[in-house]
């Protein structure tokens, strides 16, 4: 059975094209993932990694998650999806489908990652990660988070930590100094 190649795919088994990792996105409302090759503040145009197809997606409609920023919970601390789907690829388990009952991808994940907090996690989201992980290793995508990102992620937690002390103190005074002056209706005089 012969397969029909792009162009881009052809390139990419050479390793003269590569797609990064963080340009990978997810588009609400539709399905599978795409490659963000340009955007805009109001649009952007990605193309498909099932297909193909290059679309133009109004960001008015739909929104950009990249695969990057998306984080899954567990018990302890949330996880980026890179150690998910770092776990899933050093699993000796067999990958479900993706289009199974959600009892045999979470007895899948249970395996996998029993970190993995399943009262928050849903089994549709346990589904798209699946997906999504037989879509990047179809496309032959290095499954790693950037450096900027990982720096990103450590800055965040120890900002997080300074601004929730800072941001109470900073309120109440900015309250105080930003309210409008009072205005004094006076009855009017009828006559």
């Amino acid at each position: 059975m012969p397969e029909y190649f792009t162009f881009l795919q052809y390139l990419a088994s050479l390793n003269f094209y590569s797609m990064d990792y963080n340009k990978i996105v997810s588009v609400t409302g539709m399905g599978g993932l795409y490659e963000l090759i340009s955007s805009k503040t109001d649009s952007g145009i990605v193309r498909s990694l099932e297909d193909n197809s290059t679309k133009f997606v109004s960001t008015r409609i739909h929104s950009f998650s990249h695969l990057e920023s998306i984080e899954v919970y567990t018990v302890k601390d949330n996880v980026n999806l890179v150690e998910i789907f770092t776990a899933m690829k050093k699993s000796k388990e067999a990958l479900p489908d993706a289009k199974a009952d959600g009892k045999a991808i979470k007895a899948y994940f249970e395996k996998v990652y029993p970190d993995m907090d399943f009262e928050r996690v849903y089994g549709s989201d346990m589904k798209k990660m699946v997906k999504w992980f037989e879509i990047l290793n179809k496309n032959n995508i290095e499954i790693k988070q950037s450096e900027a990102a990982e720096e990103e992620t450590a800055d965040q937690v120890a900002a997080k930590k300074t601004s929730t002390a800072n941001k109470t103190v900073a309120t109440k005074s900015s309250a105080v100094k930003s309210a409008p002056p009072k205005k004094i209706n006076a009855p009017r005089k009828m006559a």
